[in-house]
């Protein structure tokens, strides 16, 4: 049988996420359908014995990028190479399914970006050679502060050229364990308006103005996975027009 691994966070409310990241869910008990259904005509007379009714829950605000979530082009910018970007609905679901290969960034210290030769050692050092449709997550260990105020304002973040040579060897979705693909927002605020250099936000996110490409963020558990060997599933809710959305990422080992 395999083994599936959940590399998605769970989905709930936390007083410690950012404002704009918050989860609001309301949990219906079940007591509540009784009057729904007596509403629509049914006597409680003639409610089945020991009927309660059913439990229900609405989420009341989520951002498409509060949870683990797979972006689309149409985040990154309006077109791609001057051809409309798509958005999370028109995502070719064979983008989402393939074989994974993890890529330990561990060793990578908060706001040091992962450099296109960082990628490429690991990968020699691990032998691996990547083929067109591999799905590529960066373990950078940051999700153990899922969940905590620092977690927005700590990692490391790929670089441009790292972003461009995944997607010139075939990569279509890559991911990572971190906040966001980038550096932390923050610190990118910062450096830019301490140099004056234009290039220094958002540079991996825009690589998918020229080239086409979604990536996973606020992954977990990445450390449970071996370099190669497994298969990754990444399916989007299917949001007509949004630029993401939350995904339950799985990995699958046949052992």
């Amino acid at each position: 049988m395999p083994r599936i691994i959940d590399l998605s966070k769970p989905i709930r409310f936390n007083a410690e996420d950012p404002w704009f990241m918050r989860v609001k869910i309301k949990h219906k008990p079940h007591k509540a359908a009784r009057w729904l259904i007596r509403f629509l005509g049914l006597p409680f007379r003639l409610f089945p014995k020991d009927f309660v009714g059913w439990a229900d829950d609405t989420i009341k605000h989520m951002g498409v990028h509060a949870t683990t979530h797979l972006d689309a082009p149409w985040h990154y910018y309006p077109t791609v190479a001057g051809q409309p970007a798509k958005t999370i609905d028109e995502i070719p679901l064979e983008w989402c399914y393939g074989d994974g290969v993890v890529i330990d960034m561990t060793h990578k210290a908060d706001f040091e970006v992962i450099t296109l030769q960082d990628i490429q050692e690991n990968l020699q050092k691990m032998g691996v050679r990547l083929q067109a449709g591999m799905i590529v997550l960066i373990r950078t260990g940051r999700d153990k502060f899922n969940g905590t105020k620092q977690f927005a304002d700590v990692g490391t973040g790929m670089s441009k050229e790292a972003t461009e040579w995944l997607i010139d060897q075939g990569i279509k979705v890559m991911g990572i364990d971190q906040w966001g693909w980038d550096l932390p927002m923050r610190y990118m605020i910062q450096k830019a308006k301490e140099s004056g250099n234009r290039d220094l936000f958002w540079q991996a996110h825009l690589v998918g103005r020229e080239k086409e490409y979604c990536h996973i963020e606020q992954l977990v558990n990445l450390g449970t996975l071996p370099p190669t060997g497994f298969k990754v599933c990444v399916f989007p809710l299917k949001i007509v027009g949004a630029s993401a959305a939350p995904a339950r990422v799985v990995a699958i080992l046949n052992e």
